[in-house]
């Protein structure tokens, strides 16, 4: 991801904090007027939602940082560990979420709110919705899973204010058991949503690729021209970036000048076909 792409991600993030900081104020004053605790409580959930998405920004702000002495590679694993801490905040949100709607399914509350509160929260899972697809849209573009994890964060707060709508109407008109219900099945959503960002995150970290792409670019490079075959392929991902390690072996009588060739080719390959700008080839005679 280039420097340009990456400020275009900055950006998806800046939405999202403005958007939570402003529904969470919005929503805490309707609430408390219109005495609605499933709204204060989609309000403060969208406080917590402001630090998952200024850790997304973070990471995106470090992975710009070019290599220095300690990281030669340069900083682009961030990006990955502000997945990793989002994804925590959101399975912590949502495991709250269904601890409350299991205490309050027990211990229900008799008031009821005022039913334009179901409507602020209505109007704000639209916004959300919204901001969510741009963040999806954007971060497919730019190759950023920082930003693809806030965009899934921006859904889950929208299901989340969808789920209080229901709940706030059913208060209103005495069922209070739906308001639980609905929060159970949304805080599970947001968790199952943050296990997956959470496992594909710590996945890139400890070095993990998937198969079959990894199957694809040896074949690609079984097919190079001068390739006898490949003894060793490794690959993985260096935040968004993949990094190809192959030994590969060739004719004993080339030159050194016709192997290096060969490698070249290999790498030309690779960055048509698979879009991977980090290859190193090591050669062997067959």
């Amino acid at each position: 991801m280039e420097a340009n792409e990456m400020k275009k991600g900055e950006k998806g993030a800046w939405i999202s904090i403005s958007a939570y900081i402003l529904f969470s104020i919005f929503k805490l004053t309707m609430g408390n007027i219109g005495n609605s605790e499933a709204l204060k409580a989609d309000g403060l959930n969208n406080l917590t939602d402001v630090i998952a998405s200024v850790a997304v920004l973070i990471g995106l702000r470090i992975s710009q940082k070019p290599a220095d002495e300690n990281h030669k590679y340069g900083h682009l694993r961030a990006e990955t560990i502000a997945s990793l801490v989002a994804s925590l905040i959101m399975f912590t949100v949502g495991l709250q979420v269904v601890i409350d709607s299991f205490r309050n399914l027990y211990n229900p509350v008799e008031e009821r709110p005022d039913l334009y509160t179901g409507g602020v929260a209505l109007v704000s899972s639209l916004f959300m919705y919204l901001v969510y697809r741009y963040n999806l849209k954007l971060s497919k573009r730019i190759g950023s899973k920082a930003l693809f994890s806030a965009a899934q964060d921006n859904r889950s707060d929208a299901l989340v204010s969808i789920g209080a709508a229901i709940g706030i109407a059913g208060s209103h008109f005495g069922l209070n058991w739906l308001d639980s219900l609905t929060a159970a099945i949304v805080g599970i959503i947001i968790c199952l949503t943050a296990w997956g960002i959470f496992k594909e995150a710590a996945h890139d970290l400890t070095d993990g690729f998937e198969v079959k792409l990894l199957k694809e670019i040896e074949e690609t490079i079984n097919q190079t021209e001068g390739v006898k075959f490949v003894k060793n392929l490794r690959a993985r991902l260096h935040g968004n970036h993949p990094i190809v390690d192959v030994t590969i072996f060739v004719d004993p009588s080339l030159t050194v000048i016709q192997s290096h060739d060969i490698t070249v080719k290999i790498e030309d390959n690779l960055r048509k076909f698979h879009n991977i700008h980090h290859t190193h080839v090591h050669v062997e005679p067959h």
